[in-house]
C-alpha cells in the first residue's frame, strides 16, 4: 500500500496547469531522503569520531591500551609529535601513532578485566 501511495504521489500529471506540484513533492522527498540519510548516517560517525579523539586526547602514562592491530600495552611515555610509547611487555617498548589505539577494544578489553 505504502508503495503505491508512493507511486501515486510521484506520478507526473498529464494537464499542463498541474506541472509544478509534482516537482514539489519530488523535491520534499528527496530533501527527505537526505535528512534521514543525515540523521542514520552522518551524524552516528561524526558522534563517534568525536568520541574517539576526546578518548585519545585523554590518554594518560599508565592506561592499559590496545592498538587497532590488537597489541596490547600500557601506556609509558607521551610525545608532543601525536606518538606515545606502550610497554607491550617488561623491557620491550613500541613508538606508536595516538590514532592507533582503538577505543572499541580498549574498552572491551577493560570490561572484560573487570568482570574477572
Amino acid at each position: 500500500m505504502y508503495i503505491n501511495m508512493l507511486n501515486i504521489l510521484l506520478m507526473s500529471p498529464t494537464g499542463g496547469a498541474q506541472g509544478g506540484g509534482s516537482s514539489m513533492v519530488s523535491l520534499l522527498f528527496f530533501g527527505g531522503m537526505i535528512v534521514v540519510m543525515w540523521l542514520f548516517m552522518i551524524r552516528p560517525q561524526t558522534k563517534k569520531a568525536k568520541l574517539q579523539k576526546d578518548f585519545i586526547s585523554n590518554l594518560r602514562e599508565g592506561d592499559p591500551i590496545v592498538t587497532i592491530a590488537g597489541i596490547h600495552g600500557k601506556v609509558k611515555k607521551i610525545y608532543d609529535d601525536n606518538t606515545i610509547q606502550i610497554e607491550v611487555s617488561a623491557g620491550t617498548y613500541l613508538k606508536i601513532e595516538r590514532s592507533a589505539v582503538s577505543m572499541e577494544y580498549t574498552t572491551a578489553q577493560q570490561k572484560n578485566a573487570a568482570t574477572k
